[in-house]
């Protein structure tokens, strides 16, 4: 007995000596297991010894007391098959099962360690963690309050800058760049580089230069989506700044652009507005108006027009350009330099196409009303000295036969023949003679009208 109770007192004083107070072994450390709660992680460096010859249930007894010493398991259990640990259970945390596992490992006569221990998620509600990140937050912003204050007063003093640069190439360029759009756009992209160095400057002191390259990088991916995304309407501002560069027409002028004729109303950055000689607006995008081809009629203000007239074979085709070239030689609207023309054009079926050309001063004289005037005074020539204008060669299809009258008889009453009239002699003058103003100038209340996004930025204004 009194042996027994030494062995027993002996064991004692081994396990005692080998492991430290308290549930956990080894020393504290600082790093390990967070579960929210302050808790100690254990360093488990050392070896763990139960006795010299160790067996599989005493190792499964001591790592299942410790297990359940420190209250962070569930339902642990610990079973050992010829060294082999197989853990069982619920941890709080991955940490405290990776824990468990390396204790197992640690212990004196593991040879193998199965860590089949599952994690389970803590549900208690606490808002420890959102204060404690208020606070970090509230220490980093106290920290960087001077910072602060030194980029309100830099970021201001480059935009102030900026501006200053804007205005000053503004007046360097006015004289070189007539268009007032091209002169902002130049004037912002040489005043951009002075606002830049400001930033650069606030963001090398917050030391965020690189979460600046970040976000530029961003920045230009997101760029290049929006470039796609939006792609007609930067094609139209690209165009609007060539435009104005070459200027191919101004405020007034009337043009032929991609099929429409107008008087130019005006340009913005989207498109450019024509009115129509109906008075109708016609919006052109400008990347359009860009790729087409452009028809100034008011660049020059001679204009040249033309219509033609049919004679007949027995006609002569000199005397009819004399007679054609004397009329247009009379009319005080035709230009005599260059010198009109009139000339023999086609042989029809059964008419001689005569072609006249004449030139006209396009900026006070309408081309309808003058080519109006002129046919009617070429045919009125032409009649008036017995020149044939007879119409087209026509086909005419009797499909029942042509039905012939009997020959009359003296004896037989007869009806008598209207007379065929006489055609109406044409005046030498009529109220459209008096009057070929452009018509163009009737349009002056359709310029008058705003179109909407030109207020503030017609482009064509100087």
């Amino acid at each position: 007995m009194g042996k027994t109770f030494i062995r027993v007192l002996a064991f004692a004083l081994i396990l005692g000596a080998s492991l430290p107070a308290g549930p956990v072994l080894g020393q504290a450390s600082s790093e390990g297991i967070d579960d929210g709660i302050e808790t100690e992680v254990v360093d488990t460096d050392q070896t763990i010894s139960v006795i010299e010859s160790v067996r599989d249930d005493q190792i499964a007894a001591r790592i299942q007391a410790i297990l359940k010493a420190t209250g962070w398991y569930e339902g642990v259990q610990v079973e050992v098959q010829d060294g082999i640990v197989f853990l069982d259970g619920t941890a709080t945390s991955s940490k405290r099962q990776d824990w468990a596992r390396d204790l197992a490992a640690k212990t004196d006569g593991v040879v193998a360690v199965v860590n089949r221990l599952a994690v389970a998620q803590d549900t208690d509600f606490s808002i420890d963690p959102a204060i404690s990140e208020l606070r970090s937050l509230w220490d980093k912003t106290v920290a960087a309050a001077p910072l602060i204050l030194l980029a309100f007063l830099i970021l201001p003093l480059a935009l102030f800058l900026s501006t200053g640069v804007a205005r000053l190439a503004r007046w360097v360029l006015k004289k070189r760049l007539g268009s007032p759009f091209l002169r902002d756009v130049t004037a912002r992209f040489i005043a951009l580089p002075v606002f830049l160095v400001g930033l650069y400057i606030v963001l090398q002191i917050a030391g965020l230069t690189q979460l600046a390259i970040s976000v530029l990088g961003g920045a230009g991916v997101i760029g290049i989506v929006i470039g796609f995304a939006f792609r007609d309407i930067a094609e139209n501002f690209l165009a609007s700044l060539l435009l104005s560069l070459r200027q191919p027409f101004r405020r007034g002028d009337f043009v032929d652009v991609a099929g429409h004729q107008g008087i130019v109303h005006s340009m913005n950055t989207r498109s450019t507005v024509l009115v129509s000689p109906e008075g109708n607006h016609i919006q052109i995008p400008n990347a359009a108006v860009f790729k087409a081809t452009i028809e100034n009629f008011s660049a020059s203000p001679s204009r040249r027009g033309s219509f033609e007239v049919g004679i007949g074979y027995d006609a002569s085709i000199s005397d009819v350009q004399e007679i054609i070239l004397r009329e247009l030689a009379e009319h005080e609207a035709i230009s005599n330099e260059p010198e009109p023309m009139v000339l023999a054009d086609t042989l029809g079926a059964s008419t001689v196409i005569i072609k006249i050309y004449y030139w006209f001063n396009g900026e006070t004289i309408s081309p309808l009303k003058l080519k109006s005037v002129l046919i009617r005074r070429v045919m009125k020539a032409l009649t008036d000295a017995g020149i044939s204008m007879p119409d087209e060669a026509r086909e005419i299809i009797f499909p029942e036969g042509v039905p012939l009258a009997p020959p009359q008889t003296p004896d037989q009453s007869t009806t008598p023949t209207a007379a065929m009239p006489k055609p109406k002699r044409e005046p030498e003058r009529t109220a459209i003679d008096e009057d070929l103003s452009n018509e163009v100038d009737n349009l002056e209340p359709q310029m008058q009208v705003q179109v909407e996004g030109d207020k503030n930025s017609n482009l064509l204004d100087s």
